[in-house]
């Protein structure tokens, strides 16, 4: 006759004593994916830790000004000479450009009426404004006057107009006129001045305007440097190659003598009346033996 079973649980197999006792060893799900994960992943607000530091060696992008408004140059924009400049017909665009050179004058060769707002520009600026127009040397008709390409270099050739902007349309031919002459002026090669004339002008350069330059005579435009309309050899530009003809470099160098001989008696009669007014007087000094 088989026994009874006992009282009280049954006695667990050897198995299932074993996954049991795994279960109980092994940590929460959640807290062995944390334990298993790196320290980069975990994020600083689950986990409570400060926020790793910055790098040392990393360094941020530099920070872009700001630009208020693009510079934009005049088309065929260059500089000619300490002081003179050159380029097509201005733009509204370019304004803020032109102001960065501190202009005085601004010479247009165009025949046609300014525009308000270019000469309102001129205005706000302070610069002074000189129209030389002329018609664009086209052959067989459209010749360029002497007359006026003189009366525009006696006024380049005063240093007080200086800052200055010669422009035509284009900037190319009849502004490469006038620098052609200039050059001249300079004492430049023939060749020197054509290939700049060409660099300009491409593609459209006209043989007629370097027979002109060629051709232009320089002794009126000294002629009328030297008139009361004129700014007088004192205030011809410092170019180191201007090309002054030799009796007026005698004239030049005569008035430059009085100039120096005028400042040195100002500079005499200054510090004589200073002396005068720091000497005391012989009242004071008598007063002051008592």
């Amino acid at each position: 006759m088989a026994e009874p079973p006992p009282d009280g649980p049954a006695p667990i197999p050897p198995f299932l004593a074993k996954i049991r006792a795994a279960h109980h060893a092994a940590p929460p799900p959640q807290q062995q994916l944390s334990a298993t994960s790196s320290p980069s992943i975990a994020s600083p607000l689950a986990t409570g830790a400060a926020a790793p530091a910055p790098n040392p060696l990393y360094l941020p992008p530099p920070a872009v000004p700001a630009v208020e408004e693009d510079l934009v140059p005049p088309e065929n924009f260059a500089a000619v000479t300490p002081g003179v400049y050159r380029c097509g017909f201005p733009k509204k665009r370019n304004f803020k450009f032109l102001e960065t050179l501190q202009l005085k004058t601004v010479l247009t060769l165009v025949l046609e009426d300014y525009p308000e707002a270019n000469l309102k520009w001129c205005q706000e600026q302070d610069i002074q404004f000189m129209q030389f127009g002329i018609p664009g040397n086209k052959e067989p008709f459209d010749n360029i006057p002497e007359d006026v390409i003189c009366s525009a270099l006696v006024a380049i050739l005063d240093r007080r107009n200086h800052p200055l902007l010669i422009h035509c349309n284009k900037g190319k031919h009849r502004t490469g006129c006038l620098i052609g002459c200039i050059r001249r002026l300079q004492s430049w090669s023939l060749t020197s001045i054509f290939d700049e004339y060409r660099r300009f002008s491409s593609p459209k350069s006209r043989a007629v305007d370097q027979q002109f330059i060629d051709l232009f005579s320089l002794v009126p435009v000294w002629d009328e440097v030297m008139s009361p309309k004129g700014g007088g050899l004192m205030n011809l530009p410092n170019w180191k190659m201007l090309g002054i003809p030799l009796p007026l470099q005698a004239v030049l160098e005569a008035e430059r003598e009085r100039e120096r001989e005028r400042a040195e008696r100002k500079a005499l009669t200054g510090t004589a009346r200073i002396e005068l007014i720091e000497a005391p007087s012989p009242v004071l000094l008598g007063i002051a033996a008592r």
